[in-house]
Parts: structure tokens; sequence; C-alpha cells
């Protein structure tokens, strides 16, 4: 496994590499700030009651709680996550939902950016040039995907950034001790963060024994450990957290693991949110960005012998989610950027001269992607299939947005949404109150909301309007409402 690569091949020395490295970086910051700034809209429900909702409970007191954290399904890493972010917010004033919502959300952008900076130090520390590896980090950095998918508090999110700086440590072929623990300790943290991650564990540690002859044991021992560790770490996170449910087993050590796998692999109950063919993340990864996806597919061919740990890597994760009835586009982001990674160390085949029409190529597909991203739909994304040429962006957005409206209201003491379903709204996060929120249709006449949003009606005090809908004032105060459930519906 000799290489020329030199250790610890952070940044690259060619100026031109340089520029498109740290140039692709920036612009894709500044996209994806801009979302954050223009987009109140959810893509699925576990972006605000797998992440903000539980971190606004643990840090303001209160929120509606998802069925997932009643019966433990979940680890708190994710919330946990965000909810050192509100703290931070809380601790400096911030705790306006027009202020700790964005700040959750550059986090989350900004780790997405990192990881685009990952795919450069994958790609370099398996052999590829700098200038080949600061095209697949901008393919990441740029592409319309990760461009939708980013600035979202979601599980998958936080651990791409996890897994591609993992893999591209232990799979660094100059790899140190200290990098391989490391780079082990992101996929224990990834595992944490998407269970799902815990394929990516079992590959680079197969990858490693493949050469043990050539490297050694050593290495295999010292990620293994590591990778052991945190894994008891896993279980005793569950055991302090889930220990007291009625249900948990062992004291309550790998809870959420079992749970997750007997709702979803024994009870195949995420049927209940829709089921898709096996094609489904080809197909949607070919409507989102077809240049961008073209470009993966050819560079898997091509590095199929030679890098072969990454292909697996990619595989085994895929074919995880290839047969569970219930997919989302989502579910495949933690291995994307490994993904694009590939068409640096596919072109770094080629002599340098002829590697820059593809490198041309490469860059023109991600550009078209970048250029298109707001282009994208429904259907695209491989979502709500009944409205698949609605647009992708800001779904819900004018309820969210009427939602903060509420959020400034200083008598605010009830809240009910007949736009959506409780889910596909920003719940308690969006409303920073610790006012119930009620379904459409809940009756008016008990008198335990004061607001609502719904159609315009002249006969009503009018707050705010946004698109189709409007907050308005329905009286003074409520009725306290002694038997209102936190649950979400």
């Amino acid at each position: 496994m000799a290489s020329e690569v030199p250790p610890r091949a952070w940044l690259p020395n060619e100026p031109a590499a340089r520029v498109v490295l740290f140039g692709s970086l920036v612009l894709g910051l500044l996209l994806r700030a801009r979302i954050v700034f223009t987009d109140d809209g959810i893509n699925w429900p576990d972006e605000i009651y797998q992440s903000f909702e539980p971190a606004h409970r643990l840090v303001f007191g209160h929120g509606l709680v998802a069925w997932e954290f009643l019966e433990g399904a979940r680890t708190w890493a994710v919330p946990g996550f965000v909810a050192v972010w509100l703290q931070l917010c809380k601790l400096v004033g911030a705790t306006s939902p027009t202020t700790y919502i964005p700040v959750v959300k550059l986090v989350f952008s900004l780790l997405s950016v990192i990881a685009a900076w990952g795919v450069y130090r994958l790609a370099r520390g398996l052999g590829a040039r700098e200038l080949e590896s600061s095209v697949a980090a901008a393919t990441w950095s740029l592409c319309a995907l990760a461009l939708y998918f980013s600035p979202r508090a979601m599980s998958e999110n936080l651990a791409a950034v996890l897994v591609v700086w993992g893999v591209a440590f232990v799979l660094d072929q100059n790899s140190t001790r200290g990098g391989r623990i490391t780079g082990a300790s992101l996929l224990g943290l990834a595992t944490l963060a998407r269970l799902q991650s815990a394929v990516v564990c079992m590959v680079v540690v197969a990858a490693l024994l493949v050469h043990v002859k050539t490297a050694g044991l050593k290495p295999v021992l010292e990620v293994f450990v590591t990778l052991v560790v945190w894994a008891l770490l896993f279980g005793a996170w569950d055991a302090a957290a889930w220990h007291s449910l009625p249900s948990a087993k062992a004291g309550g050590f790998f809870h959420s693991a079992v749970v997750y796998y007997r709702f979803n692999i024994v009870e195949n109950r995420g049927a209940g949110w829709g089921t898709a063919p096996w094609p489904y993340y080809f197909v949607h990864l070919y409507r989102s960005m077809p240049g961008v996806a073209l470009a993966l597919g050819l560079a898997i061919i091509v590095c199929f012998r030679r890098h072969w740990q990454v292909v697996l890597t990619l595989a085994a994760f895929l074919a995880l989610h290839l047969f569970v009835s219930h997919k989302e586009l989502r579910f495949i982001i933690p291995v994307l950027p490994l993904a694009c990674a590939l068409p640096a160390l596919a072109l770094s085949m080629l002599p340098a001269k002829p590697a820059r029409l593809g490198l041309s190529l490469l860059g023109l597909v991600v550009a078209v992607s970048a250029l298109n991203h707001k282009a994208l739909t429904m259907g695209e994304v491989g979502s709500y299939p009944e409205r698949a040429d609605s647009s992708a962006w800001d779904d819900f957005g004018a309820v969210n947005r009427l939602m903060l409206a509420a959020s400034k209201q200083p008598d605010v003491c009830g809240l009910r949404i007949d736009a959506a379903h409780l889910a596909w709204t920003g719940g308690i996060t969006y409303l920073h109150s610790k006012a119930p929120l009620y379904m459409p249709g809940f009756s008016q006449q008990h008198g335990f909301f004061n607001y609502v949003i719904t159609r315009p009606n002249p006969g009503a005090q009018t707050i705010a309007t946004e698109g189709p809908w409007a907050l308005l004032k329905l009286g003074p105060t409520c009725v306290p409402d002694v038997n209102y459930s936190w649950r979400l519906p």
C-alpha cells in the first residue's frame, strides 16, 4: 500500500487546487446560509421531532414528545448535540426561535462543508492528486442534494461528517496509530448518531484485515478495540437514558438499538410511512442530480478493484437500505461524501493531462447541479409521490413562519393549527411557549386556545398572513387544559 501521498495531507499545495477547494467550501457555506434564512420548511418530521424538539425540552423545559423518546428508540446523541447550541444561545440571551433555529441550522450547514473537506482528505489519503481531490470536495459542497439536506438538523447529516472523516483517518495509506484511533472514534460517534453507521465500522475493520499480511495485525487491533470501547459507551449511554422504562432489558444497555431493530426490521412498522421498490435510491439520486449521479456511478465502476474498500462500504450501507420497504433519500446521506471521493480516485489513475478533461466535465456537472438546486421537486428528492411536481423547498414553511409570529405574542396560551398535522410543523421549537398545540378541527368551544393558524377570516383579528394561511387571534386568554397530552399525535 505504498503511496506518494505525504502524511497528514490536509490542504493542497498547488495554487489551482487551493482555489478550487477553498472557493467551493466558501461558496457551499454561503449557499447553505442563504437557504437557512429563506427556507422555513421541513422535508420530514424527524428534522424537528428527533432533534430540535427533544433538545428544546431539555434546555427550555417543554416540548412535544415523539414516540421514539417515549419508547427509547433513539439515543440522545443528536438532540444532545442540538441542545448544546440551544444552551449556548440561552446563556447569551438569544432565546427567540428566530435566533436559535438559524444558529443550529448554520451549525449543521458548517458540518456539511466540513464533510466536503473530509472528501478531500479521504481522496488524498488514498492516493488521489490534489486538484482531483479538490474537485471531489466541491462535488459534495455544491451538489444539489447536499445543499437541500445539509441545513436540516437530522442524524444523517451529523453521521455524514463523522463517517467521511472517520474513514479518511482509518484508511489513510500513511495513517498513524493516533489517526486510526481518532478515525475509529469518529465512526463510533457516527453510530451513536445514526445506528446504521455500524455497517461502516464493520467494513473498515474487514478492509484492514485484508491487508494484515503487509500491514500487520496492530492496525486492526487498534481500530477494533477502539470501536469496542465506543460500542460499550453506546450501551452505557442507552442504559443511563432508558433504564427506567418498563420495557428495558439488561439495565437498558443497547435499548435504543433493540427497539429500533424490532420496529423497523422485525415488525416492519416503518412501512406505515410509505414503501418503495428496491431501485428507489438509484432512481432518485439520478433525478435529483443526474450529471453528478452518472459521474459517481462511473467512478464506482472504475474504482471497483483498486479502491474496493470505499466501494464495499458504499455497497454494504446501500444494501442495508435497499430491501427495507420504507425508503427516504436522506437515509443514504451518511455515505454520499464517501462516494464523492471516488471520481478523484478514478481520475488520478489517468495521466494528469487526460485527467483534466474529466475534471472539466465533473466541474461542469457540479456547477449545473448547484445552479439548479432551487428547482428540486418532491418527486426528485423522493418525497410525497402524491405531489411529486411540487417544490421541495419551503414545504410547510408558511405555517412555521406563522408559528414564529405567534411566538412573539405575549398572551398566547394555546394554538390550533388547521394548516397541517402537528408532525409537519415546527412544534414548540418554533412557538417557544408552554402553550398547548392542537390539531386541525379541535373544537374552539372549550376555550383551550386563543390563537389559530387557519384560512383568513375577515371577522377575526388577523395578526399575520403567509400565503393562503393566517394567524388569527380569537380571545384574550385560555381555559387551562388539565388533560392535555404533550405526546406528539
